[in-house]
């Protein structure tokens, strides 16, 4: 039942506040977030001792073959945790915020958390659709309705392309759908087909380019920019730190598994293109001068990194890409924590109109330079493990796609020493004079996300034995 009550607690919780006034929706979302981590911790130590006590299933369309089917092993627990940290971490930071429509605001991102883990959690592929959608949708509502100047054409485009990708992804489900000969939605049915290598190539860009598009993958990355650009910080927070992490999850879970010989036949190109957005997202962010966009094309880095090491097909490159979604999602909401300080004291996003900050707010300077670090894979920080794995298995299937895609280590650390010397050193002027340091709900939410950063990068293997836990 702990996997029904990841999901349960949000979505419950997203539900009631809508109906409630004044501070109850900000302290429902606070209540729900610590519960709801409390959950998922319970579901990692039953992982290690019982992991069928995580699986649940019962009827929900029997017309179409379709049950409810959730259940956990390493890859799922573990983003599930992930969740449950980021909406903890976003609503410690903007819990002293004044929000218009906190009750709607709230509601729709606890509605949101409980499709993201209704994702992760899903072992039917309808349901898993269903879920797909219910964490997208809310994203609509908050990005359109709380973004900036631009928000409506941005979220527009936004939802022309995930809806675009939702559709070819449900084409590929009915199509395996009647494959299966007991016509069930099941994640066995589904891994159980033997399918022709006709049919997977094709099938294969169906579900790849739904997914290409969550993670993003050039060249289906750019409505990712805009909407992180446009979206309040705490929504680009979720979208960055765990939602993205849905469509590397769906195909390591619904790709991989289920069109071995597609995923194999189409592999070069997939680790060619993601290679293209390391490159592409890395030049494109050493020229920005705007910090959410920076952080944003780093992302698309980061992301085809990962992209590329799990079309390596190996063990070490697949660790790496596991270990490396829970921590690029801590660092970037990190990263995203700070600017949303940054947005909020300076009401600018132009890292020209910033500099000396170190010398009027130290603790978030201190901060900043940690999680920066951290998130280009220093050593001795949590994405250093994650990084060598993947360029360990992208050695081991070709070394000229290690070597192309180790410039991204190079150009990251360009842009990323570039941006900590534009916001935190130099010359202050009469606007970041005014700036004020980290309030105590920043402060907290920050020292978490360092105290995780230092702990997984010292001591990785509780989090690869997670990992490893894989059906």
């Amino acid at each position: 039942m702990l996997t029904v009550l990841l999901i349960l607690i949000p979505f419950i919780a997203g539900l009631i506040a809508f109906g409630l006034k004044g501070s109850g929706p900000k302290v429902l979302g606070m209540i729900a977030s610590l519960a709801s981590v409390a959950t998922a911790i319970g579901t990692v130590c039953t992982l290690h001792a019982d992991p069928k006590k995580l699986s649940f299933v019962t009827d929900w369309i029997p017309q179409l073959g379709s049950q409810f089917r959730v259940g956990l092993d390493g890859m799922g627990t573990m983003l599930c945790l992930l969740t449950a940290i980021a909406f903890l971490l976003v609503f410690i930071t903007i819990y002293n915020r004044d929000i218009e429509r906190p009750n709607s605001f709230y509601g729709l991102m606890l509605l949101s958390q409980a499709g993201l883990v209704g994702v992760f959690t899903a072992f039917d592929a309808l349901q898993f659709y269903v879920f797909w959608e219910l964490a997208l949708i809310p994203v609509y509502f908050l990005c359109s309705m709380w973004g900036g100047e631009k928000r409506i054409p941005v979220t527009f485009k936004f939802f022309v392309y995930t809806f675009l990708g939702s559709l070819l992804m449900l084409v590929g489900i009915i199509y395996l759908y009647f494959q299966t000969p007991d016509h069930s939605f099941s994640w066995t049915s589904f891994t159980s087909l033997q399918l022709g290598t006709g049919d997977q190539k094709w099938l294969f860009w169906l579900f790849f380019v739904a997914f290409a598009i969550k993670m993003p993958v050039f060249p289906f990355h750019t409505w990712q920019p805009d909407t992180y650009e446009q979206s309040p910080t705490p929504v680009t927070m979720i979208l960055s730190g765990v939602m993205v992490k849905m469509g590397l999850f769906g195909v390591l879970r619904w790709l991989v598994p289920v069109l071995p010989e597609g995923a194999a036949m189409w592999t070069d190109v997939a680790i060619v293109l993601s290679i293209i957005g390391i490159i592409y997202a890395s030049c494109i962010a050493m020229v920005q001068s705007d910090l959410k966009r920076l952080i944003a094309y780093s992302s698309i880095a980061h992301i085809g990194l990962m992209s590329a090491a799990i079309f390596a097909h190996n063990e070490q490159g697949t660790q790496g890409v596991l270990l490396q979604m829970f921590n690029h999602g801590i660092n970037i909401i990190g990263l995203w924590i700070i600017v949303e300080v940054i947005q909020n004291r300076l009401g600018v996003k132009n890292m020209d109109q910033m500099g000396g900050m170190a010398r009027k707010a130290p603790r978030m300077a201190i901060f900043l330079v940690i999680i920066s670090l951290a998130n280009i894979g220093l050593p001795l920080t949590n994405g250093f493990i994650g990084e060598f794995l993947m360029f360990s298995g992208l050695f081991q299937y070709n070394h000229w796609f290690m070597a192309f895609a180790g410039l991204g280590i190079i150009l990251a650390a360009v842009y990323t020493l570039n941006m900590i010397q534009k916001v935190i050193f130099g010359e202050g002027n009469t606007l970041t004079d005014t700036t004020t340091d980290l309030q105590p709900g920043e402060t907290v939410a920050l020292s978490l996300v360092v105290i995780m950063i230092f702990v997984l990068g010292v001591y990785p293997q509780p989090m690869l034995d997670l990992v490893s836990k894989v059906f």
